[in-house]
C-alpha cells in the first residue's frame, strides 16, 4: 500500500506531483528535477481532497529512498510529528499574522532527518493581504531544501504576486462512485450507506465519511430537508429559520464539545494539573488563551455549519430543477422523490432558479457576516414567495 492509495478521483494531480517526489530524490538532479520546485498551491473544491493530496506529497518528500512513503514516516506525518514537517491550519476565520510570521522563521531550518523541509498551509486562502506579503517574502527566496505546499479553494483566492511564485495543481470535484468507494475500503460501510452518503455530500469527502458513519448527522440533514419542505407561511420561515440555526449549533457542538475537552485535558495534564484539581493563577492565562482559541474556533465551526444547511438546500432546490427539465438521472435527494415531484408541480423553472439564487445569496451575507437569522429569514421568505406565487397563479 502506498501513500496515493488513500487518494481518489484525482489521478492528473497524483500523476503531477508523484513525478516529483520521483525526481526529487535523483541523486544529482536537484529540487528542479522532474518538474520539482519549491512552492505549490493545491486547488480545488471543499471536499476535493486538498489537505489530502498536500499530506500524500508531503509524505512522499519525507520518505527516505522512496516517493510511495514508507510506513514510519507516513505515521509521523498522519501525527504532524514529522521533525522536517511544519503545519498552518486554522480553526478560525482568518490566519493570523504572527502565524505565518512564526511558520516563516522555522522554514529557514535545514533538514534534520530528511532531503526536505515541508511547510504545509491548509486554507491559505484565509491570510489576509498584509499577512499574505509575509509569506511572500519566504517563497521569493526560500531555503535550497524547503518546500511550501498551500491549499485554496482557487488561484483567485490568494495575491496575484504569491500565484505568480507557486506552481498549482488544480483539483476537480470527484465522481459520487469514487467517493463512495473510498468511503467503502476506508470505513468499512456497506456499498449501499457508502453510495449514499457519497451522494448527499454531493461528493464531499469529509462530508460523506461523517454521513457515513455518524447517524446524528444523517439525521440533521434529514431534519433540514423536511423542515424546508413543510414551509407554507411567512410565520413558518421564520420560526423554519430559526430552527436552521438550532440544527446547525447543534451540528458545530457535535463536532467541538469532544474535541474541546480532550485539548483542555491534554493541557493540564502538560501544565501539571491533576484532573479537578485547583488551577495556579500562574498557569490560569494560558487556559484563557486555549479557551478564546477554542471559542474562536466554535464561530468558524458554526458559520461551517450554516453552510452545509444552505448547500443541502441548494441540493434540494437543484433536485426540483432537474425534474422540471425532464430528467431524474442525477438527483442528489433521491430518497425524497415524491416530495420532488410535488414541488416541481407548484413552481415554475424560473421560481426555482429565483430559490437558488436567494441560496447563494444567503451564503455571501452570511460571509460578509451579516447576522445568520436575518440571512436565512430573508432566503426562505423569498423561496416562499415564488411557491406561493405559483400556486396562487393556479387557482
Amino acid at each position: 500500500m502506498t501513500v496515493w492509495d488513500e487518494l481518489t478521483g484525482q489521478d492528473e494531480a497524483i500523476e503531477v506531483v508523484r513525478a516529483a517526489a520521483e525526481g526529487s530524490g535523483a541523486a544529482s538532479g536537484g529540487p528542479a528535477n522532474r518538474g520539482m520546485t519549491h512552492s505549490w498551491l493545491i486547488t480545488g473544491p471543499p471536499g476535493s481532497g486538498r489537505s489530502n493530496l498536500a499530506y500524500a506529497f508531503a509524505t512522499a518528500l519525507l520518505s527516505p529512498g522512496t516517493p510511495e512513503g514508507d510506513l514510519a514516516t507516513r505515521r509521523q506525518v498522519d501525527a504532524r510529528t514529522h521533525p522536517d514537517l511544519a503545519v498552518l491550519s486554522t480553526e478560525r476565520v482568518i490566519i493570523s499574522i504572527d502565524e505565518v510570521r512564526s511558520l516563516v522563521a522555522s522554514s529557514q531550518f535545514s533538514p534534520s532527518v530528511g532531503r526536505y523541509r515541508v511547510m504545509v498551509i491548509e486554507d491559505a486562502d484565509r491570510m489576509t493581504e498584509r499577512t499574505s506579503n509575509v509569506l511572500l517574502k519566504a517563497l521569493e527566496e526560500p531555503p535550497e531544501r524547503t518546500v511550501w505546499i498551500l491549499c485554496a479553494p482557487s488561484e483567485a483566492d490568494l495575491l496575484p504576486t504569491i500565484r505568480s511564485r507557486v506552481r498549482t495543481v488544480r483539483l476537480r470535484v470527484p465522481s459520487v462512485d469514487d467517493v463512495a468507494e473510498l468511503i467503502q475500503r476506508r470505513d468499512g460501510v456497506d456499498a449501499e450507506a457508502a453510495e449514499r452518503a457519497a451522494r448527499h455530500a454531493q461528493s464531499h469527502i469529509g462530508m460523506a465519511h461523517r454521513l457515513a458513519t455518524n447517524e446524528e448527522a444523517r439525521r440533521r440533514r434529514e431534519q433540514t430537508l423536511q423542515l424546508a419542505l413543510g414551509i407554507r407561511s411567512v410565520s413558518d420561515a421564520v420560526l423554519a429559520a430559526a430552527t436552521l440555526l438550532e440544527i446547525a449549533g447543534a451540528d458545530a457542538k457535535a463536532i467541538t464539545e469532544e474535541r474541546d475537552a480532550e485539548e483542555r485535558e491534554h493541557a493540564l495534564r502538560s501544565l501539571g494539573v491533576e484532573p479537578g484539581g485547583t488551577i495556579p493563577p500562574a498557569l490560569r492565562g494560558q487556559l484563557r488563551q486555549l479557551e478564546e482559541d477554542q471559542k474562536r474556533r466554535a464561530t468558524r465551526s458554526l458559520r461551517d455549519g450554516i453552510d452545509r444547511i444552505l448547500v443541502d438546500l441548494l441540493s434540494l432546490h437543484r433536485d426540483v430543477m432537474m425534474l422540471q427539465l425532464g430528467t431524474d438521472s442525477e438527483l442528489v435527494n433521491r430518497e425524497l422523490r415524491a416530495e420532488l415531484d410535488a414541488l416541481s408541480t407548484h413552481t415554475t423553472p424560473a421560481a426555482t432558479l429565483a430559490a437558488m439564487d436567494a441560496v447563494a445569496t444567503a451564503r455571501e451575507r452570511i460571509d460578509g457576516n451579516v447576522a445568520p437569522a436575518l440571512a436565512l429569514e430573508a432566503m426562505l421568505t423569498t423561496i416562499l414567495r415564488g411557491t406561493t406565487a405559483r400556486k396562487g397563479s393556479d387557482l
